[in-house]
């Protein structure tokens, strides 16, 4: 099935690297920035990526959520609460995958953030008519947009509290990664989750690569997302 896809902000790596993957799947997309203007320039950048026929433009934030079916939130933490209380008209009623990860960064590196409730949550909160899903905190934002082919080493572990919104993003994460999504639990899992991110990116740096995330002991995954264990 397609979708109309808002990914808010699209115009930074991760967002680029998703909303290409989403389009390049067929799917339509809205790059969203705070500047329509620069939405609109990175759509194009995107869609000149892109071997074959694709959808895929930009707007201002609000009206891409607006416009779309889905909306991915792939921007910093920085800001998050009030970016999801202004959005929160275009978002009710709305599956929202939430890839935001609450990192801070000091002489040693990337850590994650001691808070009392994730990104994730957090938006689930500032918008209860919402359906709020966790996931694609993972995927290296290079290895999506540098990668044409799937991207075997990396399994997408996605978090929510609602069976249907749950499959539908584990849909998506063949779009993003050539397999399907991993369904790793609650929302409150995404306490844990977000901030594994900041492990990637030191283990990244230490052996300059882009390191993902595979799990073992899952069978291949029905069709309709219900996995068996080992």
């Amino acid at each position: 099935m397609s979708y109309t896809i808002a990914v808010i902000g699209g115009t930074g790596p991760q967002g680029r690297g998703l909303g290409y993957r989403l389009a390049m799947a067929g799917h339509t997309v809205i790059i969203g920035s705070r500047d329509a203007a620069r939405a609109a320039d990175k759509a194009e950048e995107i869609r000149a990526k892109i071997d074959g026929p694709a959808t895929i433009t930009g707007d201002e934030n609000a009206a891409a959520a607006a416009g779309a079916d889905v909306v991915l939130l792939a921007v910093p933490w920085e800001g998050h609460a009030e970016l999801v209380t202004a959005l929160a008209p275009a978002l009710r009623g709305k599956t929202v995958i939430s890839c935001v990860n609450p990192l801070g960064f000091d002489e040693h590196g990337p850590y994650g953030l001691t808070l009392e409730e994730s990104a994730a949550e957090e938006a689930q909160r500032l918008v209860p008519e919402a359906t709020v899903v966790g996931s694609f905190h993972h995927v290296a934002a290079l290895t999506l947009w540098k990668t044409q082919g799937p991207v075997d080493h990396d399994d997408v572990l996605v978090c929510g509290d609602d069976a249907e919104a749950k499959a539908l993003v584990m849909d998506l994460a063949t779009a993003v990664t050539g397999k399907r999504g991993i369904d790793a639990g609650a929302l409150r899992l995404a306490r844990q989750l977000e901030p594994l991110t900041a492990v990637l990116i030191n283990i990244n740096k230490k052996y300059k690569t882009r390191s993902g995330l595979a799990i073992t002991g899952v069978k291949e995954l029905a069709p309709s997302g219900i996995g068996e264990t080992v």
